[in-house]
């Protein structure tokens, strides 16, 4: 069953890398093959990476939660609650703390010298949803322990999010243009194209907005969300970090290591 899964979901990838070069939204500053096997051999390590920590490190938190019965969802007032409710209660929190955890990724500094090479991509796309470092991935790890501890979400609880997640950012990273009334629809619930193409200016006032990951509703929430920046105006990437050979694969990994 999960190998279907996973051949659906690589079907679906690879319809959506189709439609977004036959209907693209933004024009590629670098159109050509190098980019995307960039993307995909940081991808790769940072796939690893996760599969590495994920024993180790999430499922030792999940281990120590229901044995001592952590978290806040395990707390005496909300235990009562039917299933459902609280599968639906973890589900906002795991989604609502991922919303702040990126936000740190872009304050502090130590964080976003690993995140800022997922936005040294100077295209977005598909591809650009596998491009994290692996060491922005092994600190995720101890951020989601942090959530399973904390929160007290069940595992199902925590397959399910991510599983839709992962969906979410494959979409939301997607350089397909939708039609501006589907993609507006959206947007009341979910991010889109659009509004994450804004997060990834390389102008600092408009990166700084549209962290949401899944659902937009906590940009709302928060005053983060704008949606006034045409796609075509926009400069993707980083400041400064603008010329192909700033963002070569060795570039790109060894940034967070070197003196910037």
């Amino acid at each position: 069953m999960r190998s279907l899964k996973w051949l659906a979901f690589g079907v679906a990838v690879g319809a959506l890398f189709v439609v977004e070069r036959l209907r693209p939204l933004r024009a590629a500053k670098e159109p050509g093959p190098e980019r995307i096997g960039r993307n995909l051999a940081i991808g790769l390590i940072a796939a690893a990476t996760t599969a590495v920590s994920d024993l180790p490190v999430v499922a030792s938190a999940h281990h120590l939660a229901e044995r001592r019965q952590l978290g806040l969802l395990r707390s005496t007032a909300l235990r009562r609650l039917p299933r459902f409710l609280r599968t639906v209660l973890g589900f906002l929190l795991l989604d609502y703390t991922l919303y702040l955890w990126h936000w740190m990724n872009h304050r502090a500094p130590a964080l976003w010298r690993f995140h800022a090479v997922h936005h040294l991509d100077r295209d977005l796309d598909s591809t650009t949803g596998l491009r994290f470092h692996f060491g922005e991935l092994a600190l995720a790890a101890g951020f989601r322990a942090a959530q399973v501890l904390l929160l007290g979400v069940d595992r199902e609880t925590l397959r399910a999010w991510q599983q839709m997640l992962v969906v979410s950012v494959i979409f939301h990273h997607s350089n397909v243009e939708l039609p501006i009334e589907a993609e507006r629809a959206l947007q009341t619930l979910f991010v889109t194209p659009r509004m994450h193409g804004i997060h990834h200016s390389a102008n600092g006032a408009e990166m700084n907005t549209n962290y949401s990951s899944l659902l937009s509703l906590w940009d709302r929430i928060h005053g983060s969300l704008r949606l006034d920046v045409p796609q075509a105006a926009l400069v993707i990437g980083v400041e400064g970090y603008q010329q192909p050979g700033a963002v070569t694969l060795e570039q790109s990994l060894t940034l967070p290591f070197r003196r910037v």
